[in-house]
């Protein structure tokens, strides 16, 4: 199946996994090659088909994706050292890294989509040129710039981008009230792994792969979730039935679950500490919550609702004028929380499984996202997270909940909640 309208890319289905075929003389309809770039226009003496193999991998972004694999006769191609590369684990470009990223700035984002999920690093020249130029990814157009985001928040390196944008300076561009925030906690220079923020995008990533991703929805949707807590600090146990509400989808099934799991965690500042709420005020303390975060879809998807969190911190980044989200990322995030500010007794979101369907996750249904993004909220509001184990059952993959390694506590079974 052959799609995609700039880049033809062929999709080609083998047993279970879906192999995505990049097409030839794929050069972009904007520009020509630079001229600064000279390149010998023939081989004396070489095969016809190495020329074409040859000429069409100097226009790839980075070696690491210049290489042609043959099926037939189980041979690797490679033109750009891109074998060599993979196995120093470093991302180079394929030409000269500032001519490369000038000629196309969002290859800057591919270079972290590839860092991020590979553990890879960028070579010396990579990174200076990343860093010299990282203001030009403002010029790409917002559709773009959002599906590049989406490929990198979405195949389960979340956690690791974010460190990297934030590294190299690109996170105060895309994500400013995210840069902000972790500027703001990590003024010491301690470590992030105890944030709340990298807390759930770790939980995030545990769910999602290169081959089971997820909809945008669902990471703007935990940054939503996230920012409302940074902006209005809650319960722990108001933060709890949220999440399990989002998770089982009635309020009755989230009080006996909150009556049967015991430690929790607290973070700072989105915590008020141990929990004092009742669970005689606990629901209206909850639809409170889901109003918060229904005001919170503003801090990625309008302009001036964005300015105004940014005034909270002491040392906001410079703001780029960027907002990456478009008004269906707002519809499709204000029907996730759709309910959850009213009467919860009357709230019914109800899956009828028990695992992560994960196609209709990737395609953004909004009781899948609920279902995933209360299941991350929970595994982060807990002293010791369960382990799971992950099976296919038909088009879904059955996430069930199982004691802890360390020998700790293993959350009750869902089937005696529903």
């Amino acid at each position: 199946m052959i799609v995609g309208k700039r880049f033809p890319i062929c999709l080609l289905k083998m047993r279970d996994s879906v192999i995505e075929i990049s097409s030839f003389q794929t050069v972009p309809k904007y520009g020509n090659r630079s001229e600064a770039v000279n390149y010998v226009e023939e081989l004396n003496g070489s095969d016809v088909r190495d020329i074409l193999r040859w000429k069409d991998s100097m226009r790839r972004d980075f070696t690491v994706n210049g290489l042609f694999f043959n099926p037939m006769n189980y041979k690797i191609y490679d033109y750009v050292n891109g074998v060599r590369d993979m196995r120093k684990n470093k991302v180079c470009t394929v030409i000269p890294a500032h001519i490369s990223f000038m000629e196309d700035p969002a290859r800057i984002l591919r270079g972290f989509r590839i860092a991020a999920r590979l553990g890879f690093q960028f070579s010396s020249e990579t990174s200076n040129a990343i860093r010299d130029l990282s203001s030009s990814i403002i010029n790409i157009d917002k559709a773009r710039l959002m599906m590049e985001m989406n490929y990198i928040m979405s195949y389960g390196a979340a956690g690791p981008s974010v460190r990297l944008l934030r590294k190299y300076g690109l996170l105060d561009i895309l994500l400013p009230f995210q840069a902000a925030y972790l500027s703001d906690q990590l003024k010491g220079g301690s470590s992030d792994r105890d944030l709340m923020l990298m807390k759930l995008l770790a939980n995030l990533d545990r769910l999602l792969s290169a081959d089971r991703p997820c909809h945008s929805s669902l990471w703007l949707a935990l940054l939503v979730f996230h920012s409302a807590l940074v902006i209005s600090p809650q319960d722990t146990l108001v933060i709890r039935a949220f999440a399990a509400m989002l998770y089982f989808g009635t309020w009755e099934t989230t009080v006996k679950f909150l009556e049967e799991v015991g430690p929790e965690v607290s973070f700072a500042p989105e915590t008020m500490g141990p929990s004092r709420t009742k669970l005689d005020d606990l629901m209206e303390q909850t639809s409170h919550l889901a109003s918060l975060v229904n005001s919170s879809v503003d801090t990625l998807t309008c302009l001036h609702g964005l300015e105004q969190s940014l005034a909270r911190f002491s040392e906001p980044p410079q703001f780029s004028g960027v907002v990456l989200t478009s008004n269906n990322d707002r519809k499709r995030l204000s029907v996730i929380f759709e309910g959850l500010a009213s009467d919860l007794l009357s709230y019914d979101e109800r899956r009828g499984m028990r695992g992560i369907d994960y196609w209709s996750l990737k395609h953004g249904d909004p009781a899948e996202v609920r279902f995933v993004l209360g299941k991350v909220i929970m595994d982060t509001m807990y002293d010791k997270l369960p382990c799971e184990s992950t099976e296919d059952e038909d088009a879904a993959a059955t996430v069930e909940p199982a004691a802890d390694l360390a020998g700790g506590r293993s959350l009750p079974p869902l089937s005696s909640l529903f």
